[in-house]
């Protein structure tokens, strides 16, 4: 009932907002009285300036559809009042009716070269005088319809293109932890191959796992299972400085780090930053058989992908990576590469080597 009683009050006010409105503006009074009279059974609003030097401030107030203007006035003549409205942003596309007292072809035309819409002798016949106003304020309504319709259609494109990007980020981000989902991981990789294909540069991949995430959970229970991966993922993002580099969940207890136009030697200074950097977070996980503390374990591929190439492969080789990692005691990274040239020699520093 409410809703209705609402919707039935705004289009009171869209009836009200669009009523034909006129400002006559004369030093005379009975022009006025007689403009009144000839209104007063039609369905319009009537106001009357007798002093042209408030005419535009009336009219601003008002917001009449249309406006009848006396030619010859003191102070100011009317087509001087007509540039005046012409002028000011309030009245500029408001009809304009200028009124005289006779036919004067030469003030006719400069009327209307001054934006005047109509010129009529006063006092013109009822039915005339009625019939152009409705045609002016009609057209003047009409256009003004069309202008906050267009608006109003540029607000709702607006908010649609803000709710769609919204909403694109939303899909797009994994809703635990706030880092890219899988899918946004897929999308990236893909683009960054087909760039390091054309641009014929090097393209970098590590899979990371948290070492003994299953035993982390039943000690802690899915809640403090929940926490560690979110405080993982905030380090891991924090540990890659460039804007085109990606930490994105892959799943489970995984992520997965893309680093465009990055090579061998720098891949593996980024894992093992990460590395370190959750180490060194020290979060409690009594049951590990590593540490007690949350580590994990990085596989790191490097490739310099050529037509035909799969970023499948890229993945498969930071898998593999990965798997030695945790085969050989977890809390390290290793490496693999997919071209001859990024074949790795064994490190003997850190917690890093390749294969």
């Amino acid at each position: 009932m409410t809703e209705h009683l609402a919707g039935a009050g705004q289009e009171l006010d869209d009836i009200r907002r669009y009523r034909i409105s006129v400002l006559l503006v004369d030093d005379q009074p009975i022009i006025a009285e007689a403009v009144r009279r000839a209104l007063a059974t039609e369905d319009i609003d009537f106001h009357y300036c007798q002093d042209p030097t408030e005419a535009i401030k009336t009219a601003t107030e008002l917001k009449p559809t249309i406006i009848l203007q006396d030619l010859v006035m003191p102070e100011l003549d009317g087509l001087t009042m007509v540039r005046f409205y012409r002028a000011n942003q309030d009245t500029s596309q408001v009809p304009i009716i200028v009124l005289s007292t006779k036919e004067e072809p030469e003030i006719k035309s400069k009327a209307f070269e001054l934006g005047a819409n109509d010129y009529l002798v006063k006092l013109p016949d009822k039915i005339e005088l009625i019939a152009r106003i409705r045609y002016h304020s009609q057209a003047y309504i009409n256009q003004k319809q069309r202008d906050e319709a267009f608006l109003a259609l540029e607000e709702s494109q607006r908010r649609l293109a803000v709710a769609n990007k919204i909403l694109k980020k939303l899909s797009s981000m994994d809703g635990l932890t706030g880092v890219p989902n899988r899918r946004r991981f897929d999308e990236v990789l893909k683009q960054e191959w087909l760039r390091a294909i054309r641009h014929s540069t090097s393209i970098s991949l590590i899979m990371i796992d948290i070492d003994f995430f299953k035993l982390f959970n039943d000690t802690y229970g899915h809640q403090g299972g929940d926490d560690c991966l979110k405080q993982v993922a905030k380090t891991l993002e924090k540990s890659v400085k460039r804007v085109t580099d990606m930490v994105a969940r892959y799943g489970g207890e995984e992520f997965v780090v893309v680093l465009p136009e990055t090579g061998t030697k720098g891949v593996l200074a980024v894992a093992e930053t990460m590395r370190a950097d959750v180490e060194a977070q020290h979060i409690p996980h009594e049951n590990s058989k590593v540490t007690d503390h949350v580590t994990i374990s990085l596989g790191v591929a490097t490739a310099v992908p050529e037509r035909g190439s799969r970023e499948e492969d890229l993945i498969a080789a930071a898998d593999q990576a990965l798997y030695e990692a945790k085969n050989h005691g977890r809390n390290q990274v290793r490496s693999m590469g997919l071209n001859p040239a990024d074949e790795l020699h064994e490190e003997q520093s850190g917690g890093m080597s390749a294969i």
